[in-house]
Formats: C-alpha cells, sequence, structure tokens
C-alpha cells in the first residue's frame, strides 16, 4: 500500500499585516415613498412586481433633498423567503442638482414575514434583512464623488414607504 505524503501547512507571508475593516460613515436617510405594487405575474425566474415611486425626502449630514416621484422598484420574488429588489429612481438635492439612483438590494425573512410585506402588512424591521447597495449618475462636479464611492444600505418596508439609511465606505 502507498502512502500518501503529508504536504506542510503554507507559511504566511512575511510582512503579513491583519486586514482593517472599511470605516461606515453614515451619509443620509431616505424615507421613499411609493404606491401600489403592479403585478406583473409569475415568470421564470419569480413573482415580478413594479412598486411605484412616488416621492419622499433625503436628510443627512452630507445629502439633502427630496426624492422625485420619477421611478420605480422592480421587484422580483424568487422564493417564499427572499426577493431581489432593482430600485431606479432620480434625488433632487437641495442645491438643485439631480441624482439618478440605481439601488440594488437583497431582502429575505421568513415566509410568513414576506407574505406579510407583499400584502402590505407593515412587518416589524428587525425580523427582515434588508441591505441594499446604490450606485449614482450625477452630472455636474458637486456630487461627482458618488460616482466612484461605494455606499451601502440597511432599509425597512412599511405600508407606504420604505426606509433607508445610507453609508459611505471608507
Amino acid at each position: 500500500m502507498t502512502q500518501t505524503p503529508t504536504l506542510p501547512e503554507p507559511a504566511a507571508p512575511s510582512g503579513a499585516v491583519t486586514p482593517t475593516p472599511p470605516h461606515l460613515e453614515f451619509l443620509a436617510s431616505l424615507a421613499v415613498e411609493v404606491s401600489a405594487p403592479v403585478e406583473v405575474g409569475r415568470t421564470r425566474t419569480g413573482l415580478r412586481r413594479v412598486i411605484p415611486i412616488s416621492g419622499g425626502t433625503v436628510t443627512g449630514p452630507e445629502l439633502n433633498g427630496r426624492i422625485l416621484p420619477a421611478g420605480a422598484d422592480f421587484q422580483l420574488i424568487t422564493s417564499d423567503t427572499s426577493s431581489d429588489l432593482d430600485a431606479r429612481y432620480v434625488i433632487e438635492t437641495d442645491d438643485g442638482d439631480r441624482l439618478f439612483v440605481m439601488n440594488a438590494a437583497y431582502r429575505t425573512g421568513s415566509a410568513e414575514d414576506i407574505a406579510a410585506l407583499v400584502r402590505g402588512d407593515e412587518v416589524p424591521a428587525e425580523r427582515i434583512y434588508f441591505r441594499c447597495c446604490p450606485r449614482f449618475e450625477v452630472s455636474g462636479d458637486r456630487w461627482a464623488w458618488l460616482e466612484s464611492t461605494v455606499v451601502i444600505g440597511s432599509g425597512r418596508r412599511e405600508p407606504d414607504r420604505v426606509l433607508i439609511d445610507l453609508w459611505r465606505v471608507r
């Protein structure tokens, strides 16, 4: 019987540094007002819904303004417990600039809680995992830094709006 040789554990690279997690800096809170869902129906990838965005507010230490009634959340409920969200909307800043937002999100919870959200019922935020990663397109220089900055968020759904807190990753 041939014995397989035991390989030594790889050595840690010399000068290895313990990674430092990125710093999060609060950017703003969004209160996104939504209208009644438009049900597309069950597709081959899941239940497709479009949630019109009817307005809202943006408040924070760096970013303030309003959400224009020009967008929607294109939802795909992929199972009884999870949803892929793709919201597209426009923020008009207090200084008059407009930012186009593409906000990809993932939302999961128990089958009962997800069904309640789909019906429009209120579900306690702590029972739903709702995270997002918005990207921005801007015109002009004032907000250009948003196009090259990673922003992450945590959301919660209420019957007539979505509340999202955003952080800049430093």
